[in-house]
């Protein structure tokens, strides 16, 4: 009987000690990949080598940059290709939301290229944006890199079983995301807190999966993992030295509850790779070779037990080929459109705005441009969607999510010879008459206080209609020629005087676009102008008017604008032209006349730092121009131009005054530091009453020239100019600081 039990106690030893030295004939990997921004771009390093050691990965889990990374794996990328991908991807400009200029309106373009910062305002408070990005950038990069596997709602359907991690912000839990839509889930476990807005899933408002557990080894492992892989980039807590910023104090915060439950998720994981990203931030999108390399170096330490582990699973390593990733250019046939979230926004309006049709084919960037006009209406917080085939087509789904706010107060300040210091204060609001309609106050405060105030109808591509009213107003030395304005008392020819220049327009117009770059309006106009100067004489100051009458007009437009940048454009091409009747005034003697005047320009970088500008001007007045205060005036660096004022470098402001003139100016300009610009300035002019002085245009043509060392900073650009001319013996310093307004 003895001996039987101990032969059972042999064997039942026996089998269990080589249940724990025997390898499996299978063994299922997980790979946990934690959040860090761009940290996580070291998990890329550590994929390579699990590639190169054979390991075929079965369950992901990730969290933040994690998620995506290992979203982008699961889905059926390699390495190699997501190498790639986060190379050619401009995460900084990503995550800031940029839009490209062509997405803006003709309005947004005229209006809102002038403003440092804008808070929203909410009820009678103005308050501070939730984050820096809406993520709109984002989830368009996310959806165009997952394209082919919109229509798998379940991630256990992906190539790799994935999940991701993030958190509810109203509860504190953790959310575990397998199923849904990969791109939001990836863009909600990524929402670093201030630089993204939280997403809304299932009605839970997510935010980064960090906050709640930035290292999913457990749920991993209930994935149905033999053996986890864990790649952890987070750093240590930081010392007060180095919590300089609001990114890093929230980071610090975060880390918090990351660092508690640290330990514990270490024991369960097999193999822990923790790569050396000492000194790098969740925003050094900068140091990419640095951070994957640093994940290639520490997975490289653990090559032999890598190898081990591939060599125990049958099935090897099938994703080397990677993803077959869908050219931009793409057709993409649109057989059925769908829509969900509007509430105060029409259906044609979304359309008309993403210029799509049913059963028309367009390509994915085309797509992309319609969203990024959508996006900057600043009238959706989000709009996701997906392609998903039909019949012999595909259906948009499009999800987006209205914002409620519809009032911003904005803010700049700007300082240049002419109009001197100013204080920008604006205040817009939609929304107030109908769905589609913008105003804007704006109010500027200094030297010489003026205002703006703009009611606007959108209505995308139809007929837009709007109001504005305006006051600008100037006092600066000003050339009268012989009689000058409307004032009876004879000044000597080419006498300078310091005049008030007033201006009160009011206008009515009706416009309609053709892809954001080109616009035709209409309108009419009430404009009333007021010149004079203060005259002293016997101790007693009396104003001697050269400009004091009413002017009522009708006025035509065309305008093309394609200039990827307001400030120091880089390529582009900008055309207008304007035909403007001048039908009946209160100034006496009044004889109707026109004017008609117009611009071409455009913009060409070469040589990668370089960039050659051209503009050419002219402007004619048809009919008897009594009032000389309406004649040409070109003059000075001022590029805020009012009324018939032009800026011409080498002459002083309206030292050139006639009723027509032709202009031509040359630029070239090199960036030697990043929006450090030195620029070299030609301009000629030729100002007279008649303009082609019988085909000899460039009789008595003015020249003048310019050095110009500027930055492009964002609050905007700051500028300083010298220039000169050889016709004279003046020579002029201009400072700009700030967006021109």
């Amino acid at each position: 009987m003895k001996k039987l039990v101990l032969l059972i106690f042999l064997g039942t030893f026996f089998i269990g000690f080589t249940q724990d030295i025997l390898p499996k004939t299978d063994l299922k990997v997980g790979l946990v990949l934690s959040g860090g921004g761009a940290k996580g771009f070291a998990h890329i390093g550590v994929i390579k080598v699990l590639e190169e050691a054979g390991i075929r990965v079965d369950y992901i889990g990730g969290t933040s940059m994690g998620a995506i990374v290992g979203a982008l794996y699961a889905s059926g990328y390699n390495a190699h290709q997501l190498d790639s991908i986060i190379r050619q991807t401009d995460f900084a400009s990503i995550l800031q939301d940029k839009l490209p200029r062509d997405s803006k309106s003709f309005y947004q373009k005229e209006n809102d290229e002038k403003y440092i910062i804008t808070l929203p305002v909410k009820g009678k408070s103005i308050g501070l944006p939730s984050a820096i990005s809406k993520g709109q950038n984002v989830f368009n990069l996310f959806s165009r890199l997952t394209e082919h596997v919109h229509d798998i709602q379940d991630f256990n359907n992906l190539p790799i079983p994935f999940l991701c991690i993030a958190t509810d912000l109203e509860t504190g839990k953790q959310v575990i995301l397998d199923h849904g839509y990969l791109p939001e889930a990836i863009r909600a476990s990524g929402s670093l807190p201030t630089l993204l807005e939280p997403v809304i899933i299932d009605g839970r408002y997510l935010s980064d999966g960090g906050i709640s557990n930035n290292f999913p080894v457990q749920e991993v492992i209930n994935m149905g993992a033999d053996v986890v892989i864990g790649v952890d980039v987070q750093d240590k807590l930081k010392l007060r030295d180095n919590l300089s910023s609001a990114t890093a104090i929230v980071m610090q915060i975060i880390n918090f509850n990351m660092y508690s439950e640290d330990a514990d998720k270490k024991k369960l994981v097999d193999i822990y790779i923790h790569p050396n990203v000492s000194g790098i931030s969740v925003v050094s999108f900068d140091k990419t070779d640095q951070i994957i390399k640093s994940g290639e170096d520490e997975a490289r330490k653990e090559l032999p037990y890598l190898i081990s582990i591939a060599k125990q699973q049958s099935d090897k390593l099938k994703l080397v080929k990677g993803v077959t990733i869908y050219p931009k250019n793409r057709k993409i046939k649109i057989s059925e459109i769908e829509i969900n979230g509007l509430k105060n926004y029409s259906k044609e309006y979304l359309i008309n705005k993403l210029d799509i049709k049913i059963n028309d084919s367009i390509t994915f960037q085309s797509f992309k441009s319609g969203v990024e006009r959508l996006s900057a209406t600043d009238n959706f917080k989000s709009i996701n969607y997906k392609f998903l085939p039909k019949d012999d087509g595909n259906i948009i789904i499009i999800d987006v999510e209205e914002s409620n706010l519809k009032s911003t107060f904005s803010i700049s300040s700007h300082y240049d010879n002419l109009f001197k210091t100013g204080v920008l204060l604006n205040y817009q609001t939609k929304g107030l008459i109908i769905k589609n309609d913008i105003l804007s106050t704006d109010l500027v405060l200094g030297d010489n206080v003026r205002y703006q105030v703009n009611y606007y109808v959108d209505n995308g591509f139809h007929w837009n209609f709007g109001f504005r009213t305006r006051y600008v107003k100037f006092i600066d030395d000003i050339t009268i020629t012989g009689g000058a304005f409307q004032n009876d008392n004879v000044v000597a020819d080419s006498e300078k005087l310091s005049l008030n220049y007033n201006d009160f327009t009011t206008q009515f117009y009706a416009q309609t676009t053709y892809k954001q770059r080109f616009i035709t309006g209409l309108g009419l106009e009430h404009k009333y102008l007021k010149v004079f100067n203060n005259s002293t004489i016997s101790g007693q100051t009396n104003k001697i008017f050269y400009e004091n009458a009413n002017y009522y007009n009708a006025y035509f437009y065309l305008k093309l604008d394609t200039y990827d940048a307001k400030y120091y454009p880089k390529n582009g091409v900008g055309f207008s032209t304007t035909y403007r009747a001048y039908l009946a005034s209160s100034a006496k003697p009044f004889a109707a006349f026109t004017q008609l005047e117009g611009s071409l320009s455009f913009a060409k970088s070469f040589y990668k730092k370089y960039t050659f500008q051209f503009i050419t001007e002219a402007g004619t007045t048809i009919g008897v121009n009594n009032d000389v205060g309406l004649n040409f005036h070109l003059g000075g660096g001022a590029q805020n131009a009012v009324n018939t004022f032009r800026p011409f470098y080498g002459y002083d402001v309206a030292d050139l005054n006639e009723n027509g003139f032709l202009k031509s100016t040359f630029i070239v300009r090199r960036e030697f530091f990043k929006a450090n610009y030195l620029s070299l300035i030609a301009n000629y002019s030729r100002v007279a009453h008649d303009l082609f002085n019988k085909g000899n245009l460039f009789e008595n043509t003015k020249t003048g020239y310019a050095i110009s060392y500027g930055i492009n900073s964002f609050l905007g650009p700051i500028e300083l100019i010298y220039t000169w001319s050889p016709d004279t013996t003046q020579k002029f310093w201009y400072l700009n600081f700030g967006f021109w307004f």
